[in-house]
């Protein structure tokens, strides 16, 4: 999931389609459906992003009373309206009344705090909970952006390496070699540096057992002359989210594909490519293209049938962009990594989103 920031936006306004008092705001590749009229190419407007959580008095303001997701209707969600995705809000909320929202938009000023907007946080099912214990050795894993929000991620033309995002949750496994020691933990309790002790029904466990993630680590430490490996994988399969690629998270059958990997190596941790060092080891996420980075290009590949069951099962949830050489990103002031999320995902009835 990705950061969560409320910021001001210089918006470009185009004619919705299909409905004459209806128009569509732009923030970097995204569209807000709103009313026609509100706003013009150039103005600055508050965007309130997905997975937002709205306090009761800004959602009333907004006249979103009953409109938005969650079991409190104070979630921000993808929807389609009059045919069109409309993906956050804009708006410029009373509280920001005094705000140059221009001159915020320019200063790139975070309101979230302010408004009192906070990230969604998805539920924990009991199979991906457990008693956990402090791992300071533990490798994290990073929020990635969507391409959508920061456009500027990669240039037009640079080598990229584009792999399918699964709908599953992300397992992280670190593997210390001067202790032979294995952690294993959730992206979330990762982000707090806990691991999850070893217990047999907890999903994640399961998982790395089953697939030998813990031995294909400790032999890839030796080949590197690492002192920690980190190995990042989805789970996946039925019970664990509502796309399952023909797995089953309650069985032997539970997915698992590795989607990063790094290492710490003489005091520095550099991510590596997962396929050159681990394809015949382990699964891995669908390597969907390499070639020259274009961004409309790779947003239709976002779409689509998945491809990991082999059988085209279901919709695809999107893809994951990463350098053919890993670099920093001046935009996101980390690694050069963003995701694309398909329309069809975001909008689909009955989805689950457990972390």
């Amino acid at each position: 999931m990705s950061t969560l920031r409320v910021t001001a936006e210089v918006l470009t306004v185009h004619e919705h389609p299909d409905a004459d008092a209806l128009e569509l705001a732009q923030v970097g590749l995204y569209r807000a459906v709103v009313a026609k009229g509100a706003y013009r190419t150039g103005e600055a407007a508050v965007y309130i992003p997905e997975q937002s959580v709205l306090p009761a008095a800004l959602i009333e303001e907004l006249g979103l009373t009953g409109r938005l997701a969650g079991s409190g209707a104070d979630r921000v969600r993808a929807v389609r309206l009059r045919g069109e995705l409309s993906q956050g809000i804009v708006c410029r909320p009373e509280a920001l009344a005094d705000v140059d929202l221009a001159r915020a938009a320019a200063q790139g000023t975070d309101f979230a705090e302010r408004l009192g907007i906070v990230k969604w946080v998805p539920p924990i099912p009991p199979t991906m909970n457990g008693e956990v214990e402090a791992a300071p050795e533990l490798l994290p894993w990073v929020d990635i952006e969507n391409i959508q929000r920061y456009p500027a991620i990669f240039e037009e033309g640079e080598p990229v390496v584009v792999t399918e995002k699964l709908h599953g949750s992300a397992c992280l496994l670190t593997y210390v070699a001067e202790q032979e020691r294995v952690y294993v933990s959730s992206k979330g309790f990762g982000a707090r540096s806990l691991a999850l002790t070893e217990d047999p029904r907890n999903l994640y466990w399961r998982a790395v057992r089953g697939h030998g993630v813990p031995e294909a680590a400790a032999r890839l430490a030796g080949r590197l002359g690492a002192r920690r490996v980190g190995v990042f994988g989805e789970v996946y399969g039925a019970g664990v989210q509502d796309l399952t690629y023909g797995a089953d998270g309650r069985r032997d059958t539970l997915g698992y594909a590795v989607f990063d990997v790094c290492a710490d190596i003489d005091g520095t941790v550099r991510w590596l490519d997962a396929t050159r060092l681990l394809e015949g080891e382990l699964p891995l996420v669908p390597r969907l293209f390499e070639g020259p980075y274009d961004s409309e290009r790779i947003l239709g590949i976002a779409t689509g049938r998945e491809t990991v069951s082999g059988r085209a099962l279901h919709l695809r949830e999107g893809v994951v962009i990463r350098p053919a050489v890993e670099r920093h990103s001046p935009v996101t002031g980390g690694r050069a990594i963003a995701k694309a999320v398909s329309g069809a995902y975001l909008t689909r009835k009955g989805g689950t989103e457990y972390e």
